[in-house]
């Protein structure tokens, strides 16, 4: 246990040098927010990565490959290729229009576009808070299940420790110091990924033991998709044809116009590289992304066979390294699951408190501050936030991956058609744009309680409320 606390705390001190020498390249809120624009191509792509591996990547994906098989495997295509769509999609037209125009954040983009320097901010900045914070939960979610297994420690004090020593690094560095701390992160989560996963497959018996006892237990968790019956046959049968079809623009849609994403456009310090990072960024995530899965359905074999305990699905991953590695080397891969959570945690509290201290501090309350009061207030929202999420974290969803979607399901609802729609079709208008991600944030909050008070439905909630948003986009601006 005290080597386990030691190897941690290294880890940690790490990260805070990291921060603290960030701090010294600090001079002005482009500094702070998007780290001066200087980001080089590596730094770009691995923060590109490390900001979309949230607590549902190691975490989050094996455990739903626990309970739901190969249906859910579409989830190992859609996320890297929302890391592809950010940069090419989004990417290549805002990071070249916010150069010109000196956009610090997305919210300045739909502001400029669309002619609203209030209403349109204030509404894309409510909803950049609403998702982020939420998407936030989880990830502290995530780091202390991580926590409690390697420091034997309650969820409670695992929760003020994360936030303590995460919050610390941000509040010294901003985006410099997410940036080159996600560095690390990345490269630790890509070899931790490459040299255990296999293990773990291997550990099963390979693929062709794995899926005969997947098989035995539910012939439909080696198929493409489970039956489409309505409701599923069974809580785990929820990826049928037509749920995969929202999935598919949820996970590739959705995650790539995330506010924690979908702002590291802004920090790349050339053009040229929107050329090869999609590219890049897709290809090295799918490798992870596969093997995390894969690893996940080992593990049902393996419990299934009675070789392993696993208490809840999210802990997958966490019973198969048990399993493989020797107990000394858990506390290692206990550090590359930390890093694959905290590398998105770091850029969430970055954004939530961007998204105060620009779009609302010095866009409305104080359109005089200067760069230092503007950090000022961006660190004591980034120290607020902390508490009001480790407060909120406390009671967890049993299944990560469902606090997970229910975020990226609001900003799909919300941002893609407004975003789209304003970088590629000329029409859309201001009106359009307004209404356009109020109906899309409101519908599919409605959307998210019927599918969990009243009634399941078919597919994600958020392809309803997606539809609502493209529906006024179009009509709106014909007007």
């Amino acid at each position: 246990m005290i080597f386990n606390i030691f190897v941690v705390a290294i880890y940690f001190m790490f990260l805070l040098w990291i921060g603290v020498k960030s701090s010294r390249r600090i001079i002005s809120a482009q500094d702070y927010i998007i780290a001066g624009r200087d980001l080089g191509f590596w730094v770009f792509v691995l923060l590109i990565i490390g900001s979309t591996a949230s607590g549902m990547t190691l975490l989050g994906v094996a455990g739903l490959g626990y309970i739901g098989g190969y249906p859910t495997f579409w989830e190992q295509i859609f996320v890297p290729l929302s890391c592809a769509l950010t940069i090419l999609l989004f990417g290549t037209k805002l990071h070249r229009i916010a150069r010109k125009r000196n956009y610090l954040t997305l919210e300045d983009y739909f502001s400029d576009r669309f002619y609203s320097n209030k209403s349109m901010r204030l509404l894309s900045s409510i909803v950049v808070l609403t998702v982020s914070l939420v998407y936030l939960v989880g990830q502290y979610t995530a780091i202390s299940i991580v926590l409690t297994w390697l420091l034997k420690i309650n969820h409670a004090q695992a929760l003020v420790i994360t936030a303590v020593i995460v919050m610390s690094y941000v509040l010294l560095g901003g985006l410099y110091a997410v940036a080159f701390t996600t560095l690390v992160q990345a490269v630790m989560i890509i070899l931790g990924v490459v040299i255990v996963g296999p293990m773990i497959i291997t550990k099963a018996g390979g693929l062709t033991v794995i899926n005969h006892t997947l098989a035995q237990i539910d012939p439909n968790l080696i198929k493409p998709f489970f039956p489409q019956v309505h409701p599923p046959y069974a809580k785990y049968a929820f990826c049928t044809p037509l749920f995969v079809i929202s999935f598919a623009l949820l996970l590739s849609l959705g995650l790539a116009s995330a506010p924690h994403i979908i702002n590291n456009v802004l920090a790349a310090r050339r053009d040229k590289y929107f050329k090869w990072a999609p590219l890049a960024a897709f290809s090295i995530y799918l490798v992870v992304m596969y093997l995390i899965k894969l690893s996940g359905f080992a593990v049902r074999a393996l419990a299934e066979k009675g070789v392993i305990h696993v208490a809840r699905p999210d802990f997958a991953f966490i019973a198969g390294v048990e399993y493989v590695l020797p107990k000394v080397f858990w506390v290692f891969f206990g550090t590359v699951i930390l890093a694959a959570v905290m590398s998105t945690t770091d850029r969430l509290m970055l954004t939530i408190g961007n998204c105060v201290s620009w779009n609302i501090y010095k866009k409305f309350i104080n359109k005089q501050a200067s760069d230092k009061s503007v950090n000022m207030v961006n660190r004591i929202t980034i120290i607020t936030t902390a508490i009001i999420t480790v407060i909120l974290a406390i009671k967890p969803p049993r299944l990560l991956a469902l606090l997970i979607w229910m975020g990226i399901g609001i900003m799909f609802s919300s941002f893609v058609v407004p975003l789209i729609a304003g970088l590629y079709w000329r029409k859309a208008t201001k009106e359009a744009a307004i209404l356009s991600m109020a109906l899309g944030f409101v519908s599919a909050i409605a959307f998210a309680l019927v599918h969990k008070f009243y009634k399941p439905l078919p597919m994600h909630f958020s392809f309803f409320s997606f539809l609502f948003s493209l529906f006024i986009m179009i009509i709106v601006s014909q007007i």
